[in-house]
């Protein structure tokens, strides 16, 4: 699968740089939606499918499946995801937002922020992005940012989320949970918290779990999102980390400067400003390559990218 891809530009050192022609969605790219933003996306059949957080005009949040040929230009279906029952009969959902979309063995599992009673970690599983099956809540409520790993790491499904509280949380640190079946989860463990003001600010007041984790040689490579309070609100940026392959809750190296943070108008200007969210990364080892999706000021959505040595080897160099 050939992922899509643009050269750095001659004039950046970045360790992550723009796609030029960002956004990719724009707000309105479905009749009936206010924003696209905070979205995932896979590989699928000869091209990309994925699930797409659009909020509508009622400012109604839902989750839509959208496919695409190249991973740039996309197709969002109108109508939202209707559930089905999967390994449970309670479906219900008050909202859905911020999906997040990962193969494991036979399917792809999608997990979001599910409203029940407050925000919970919501898991469906799709074989066709066509028919969805809703699986239990993971936790109770609050929680946001559920990101499944790739693989089983010891025999069990294992997903990272941030428990929160029912409003604009205020805080937030990442945590890791494990299941047999991905219906009971359990042996919650802290995986990071967030930072002295005085050591990275911008990661100081809450941080979430961003893509799914990337298996390689250094252990699991994840991008995140760190939030900053500021005189004029929070401001959120992307940070890199490596966790242990086997011990998932062991961070072995953290950034302490942001790999990407909001300095583009698309990115400063919109429903909530200042924001770059990842969502999503595609990627290639043997290519050496990465393609981040991110949402930008709630609003759009937009690319980067990057080289995965050269992400690996800033993680490790400048680590907290």
């Amino acid at each position: 699968m050939k992922i899509p891809w643009q050269d750095r530009p001659d004039n950046c050192n970045d360790v992550l740089w723009r796609y030029s022609e960002n956004p990719i969605i724009n707000r309105n790219d479905i009749p009936s939606s206010n924003s696209i933003f905070n979205s995932a996306v896979v590989p699928f059949e000869d091209g990309f499918a994925g699930v797409f957080r659009c909020d509508n005009k009622a400012v109604q949040m839902n989750i839509f499946a959208g496919f695409s040929k190249d991973g740039i230009h996309w197709e969002i279906n109108h109508e939202p995801i209707q559930m089905q029952a999967g390994n449970t009969g309670m479906i219900e959902s008050d909202y859905k937002y911020d999906p997040r979309v990962v193969f494991i063995e036979d399917r792809y599992w999608v997990t979001w922020c599910n409203g029940y009673h407050g925000p919970t970690i919501g898991i469906a599983y799709t074989f066709d992005f066509k028919e969805f099956f809703q699986c239990e809540n993971a936790f109770l409520p609050f929680n946001r940012n559920g990101v499944l790993f790739p693989d089983k790491i010891n025999g069990r499904y294992a997903m990272l989320s941030r428990p929160s509280d029912n409003g604009h949380t205020p805080f937030g640190d990442i945590y890791v949970s494990f299941s047999p079946d991905m219906k009971y989860w359990g042996e919650h463990r802290c995986v990071m918290k967030v930072t002295p003001f005085e050591d990275s600010a911008w990661q100081s007041c809450k941080i979430g779990a961003g893509t799914v984790p990337i298996h390689t040689n250094e252990g699991w490579l994840i991008f995140y999102h760190g939030v900053i309070n500021t005189c004029n609100g929070f401001r959120y940026s992307v940070g890199s980390a490596i966790l242990d392959e086997n011990e998932p809750d062991k961070v072995k190296y953290r950034t302490q400067p942001y790999l990407l943070a909001p300095t583009e108008l698309y990115e400063q200007v919109g429903d909530v400003p200042n924001v770059v969210f990842p969502c999503a990364a595609l990627h290639s080892i043997e290519e050496d390559k990465v393609a981040l999706y991110y949402g930008a000021a709630d609003t759009v959505t937009a690319m980067a990218f990057g080289r995965i040595s050269e992400i690996l080897e800033f993680t490790k160099k400048n680590s907290l």
